[in-house]
């Protein structure tokens, strides 16, 4: 009798946990759905437009009930009942992979050489690469030998050093971005190559497989990173090699701390992912509580070690590289994005609203002419005159009238934020935020998805001019608006929503050991909300993670 009113107690909260969770889905999808809309639209929100809130009310309601009857569906396919009376899923047997060899082995060669092949058209037809998004700005900090913090000085030392060293030898510039390039690729795939045979050990079949490896090697998205010279690919793969690390750990953590080599791989990983972009250190120092809490009742010695020793080696390196190159340089603006938009927007739109006093204050920090340079979903011409020298001598003024304009201008401050940032939440956002600016070789005007060209000293010369065609459709070209439907499997918004439901799924199961090796990459989706702008660069991860997603959880095939 106890014991069936005890499992009546538990029913009843397990349902309510998944009420809660599928109503904090449909809630927060219906916001981001029409908000969303109407930052696209109308560049603002619009609280007075009663049947967009109507809009926005029946949506959330209805993805909370079907959220809800999805979950309970998928939950009695497991008991033997067809997925929506329409199909049985059948679980793949769960096969402990953690103490086994990947690296080196036959298996992981192979699909690493077939994943180098799958990448060598477009490389061959983007010849040298993708050489975009502060490479030359690299390159010139190395042959200059004039180095600032503004970007990541092992990246700067690896792409600069590289290609100065090639074209030295070679007297080819592209001879040198090439090389950069090929090796990166090299690094990249072997990462993508790693997953892969791990999935495939731990029990994926033969078709998931070969999806799989189709998707590291073809879908453009991923390519156009795996052939980019920016710092955003290595940093998406250490980011991925981290994650499907502590995939290993949570499943079976005394083999894994038994195993020098991946506690070695764990520890490299985690130190490599933030010395190449500096929220990646972030993240990962907000995680490290949440990995300690999870193992709080079989915490060793070791683990602790190997979780901890990543924040002080970064702090070293970082540290030992800058004071050994002579970096110069103290970003305030970086981390002030959020609030130097929103007061941005203020001095745009409510100017009116501003005293004289709070003008000159503000132009104190943030020159006249960058002010007058403001537009809403970037904010480098903004911020690039930014007066750190003047903010280290005095914080309280700036904090004092931003402080101020926020109780006067609330709302202006809600679309500032959410002007730069809407992107990642969106799936319909039109990612184009450098529409009508000139680069190298083009001028933005139908799409800023990718970067695609070739910066200075290097030029494009396509091997397959094709294969170039399309990747410059997908990139800047109008491919969103041809295929909108299509278009929607190379949105981050998308991405986002698809992560949002699983994580929330398992949150609603309290399969926490699904959950916990993605804390890295949900925080680091949060911390790009703070950042200058939506740009897929900032998080490649959901593309390159999503394998690792759909084949992990209590009831996933992985």
């Amino acid at each position: 009798m106890k014991s069936e009113m005890g499992k009546r107690k538990k029913n009843n909260s397990d349902q309510i946990l998944a009420w809660l969770m599928s109503g904090l889905f449909g809630v927060l999808s219906g916001f981001f759905l029409v908000i969303g809309y109407q930052l696209e639209k109308i560049d603002r929100i619009d609280l007075t437009d009663k049947n967009a809130m109507m809009v926005m009310v029946a949506i959330m309601a209805v993805l909370t009930v079907d959220t809800m009857h999805v979950w309970k569906n998928y939950n009695q396919s497991f008991e033997g009942k067809k997925l929506f009376g329409l199909m049985k899923l059948n679980r793949a047997d769960y096969q402990n992979a953690t103490n086994e060899k990947i690296f080196g082995t036959k298996e992981f060669l192979t699909t690493w050489g077939i994943l180098v092949l799958l990448n060598m058209p477009v490389l061959l037809a983007e010849f040298p690469g993708f050489f975009v998004y502060d490479a030359q700005e690299e390159l010139n900090e190395v042959l200059t030998r004039t180095f600032t913090t503004h970007h990541p000085l092992l990246h700067v030392l690896l792409l600069g050093g590289t290609i100065a060293l090639v074209h030295k030898v070679t007297g080819s510039w592209n001879a040198g971005i090439f090389s950069y390039i090929f090796l990166q690729m090299l690094v990249i795939t072997a990462v993508f190559a790693y997953v892969l045979v791990y999935m495939s050990k731990r029990g994926i079949g033969k078709r998931s497989r070969i999806l799989w490896t189709l998707y590291y090697g073809l879908f453009p998205t991923i390519v156009m990173y795996t052939l980019c010279s920016s710092k955003d690919g290595l940093f998406t793969a250490f980011l991925l090699l981290l994650i499907v690390l502590l995939v290993q750990l949570v499943n079976d953590k005394e083999s894994f701390l038994q195993s020098k080599g991946k506690c070695a791989a764990l520890v490299i990983a985690a130190i490599l992912m933030p010395c190449f972009r500096h929220n990646g250190f972030y993240a990962y120092l907000v995680f490290l509580p949440f990995a300690l809490i999870y193992f709080r009742k079989e915490l060793k010695k070791k683990l602790v070690l190997m979780l901890v020793i990543p924040v002080i080696a970064y702090l070293v390196i970082s540290k030992v590289l800058a004071i050994s190159m002579g970096a110069q340089g103290k970003d305030n603006q970086e981390m002030l994005t959020v609030p130097i938009m929103q007061l941005s927007r203020v001095y745009t739109y409510d100017r009116e609203d501003l005293s004289a006093e709070d003008i000159k204050i503000l132009t104190t920090y943030l020159p006249e002419d960058n002010l007058k340079m403001y537009t809403s979903r970037v904010s480098d011409l903004v911020k690039v005159g930014f007066n750190n020298e003047y903010y280290e001598k005095d914080k309280g003024s700036f904090w004092k009238l931003w402080a101020k304009e926020l109780a006067r201008h609330p709302m202006t401050y809600v679309n500032a934020w959410f002007l730069t940032s809407y992107g990642y939440w969106y799936p319909a956002a039109v990612i184009n935020v450098y529409k009508g600016t000139t680069v190298f070789t083009f001028t933005y005007d139908e799409s800023s998805y990718f970067g695609y060209e070739v910066e200075l000293p290097g030029t494009r010369t396509s091997f397959i001019p094709v294969l170039d065609k399309l990747y410059r459709f997908l990139s800047i070209g109008s491919f969103h608006k041809d295929a909108p439907v299509l278009a929607l499997l190379f949105s981050p918004g998308m991405l986002f929503l698809i992560y949002f439901f699983v994580i929330l799924y398992r949150l609603s199961r309290k399969d926490f050991k699904g959950i916990l090796p993605f804390m890295p990459l949900v925080l680091v989706w949060l911390t790009v909300l703070l950042g200058p702008t939506y740009l897929v660069r900032y998080v490649v991860i959901l593309w390159t993670a999503f394998p690792v997603l759909m084949n992990t959880g209590r009831t996933g095939n992985f």
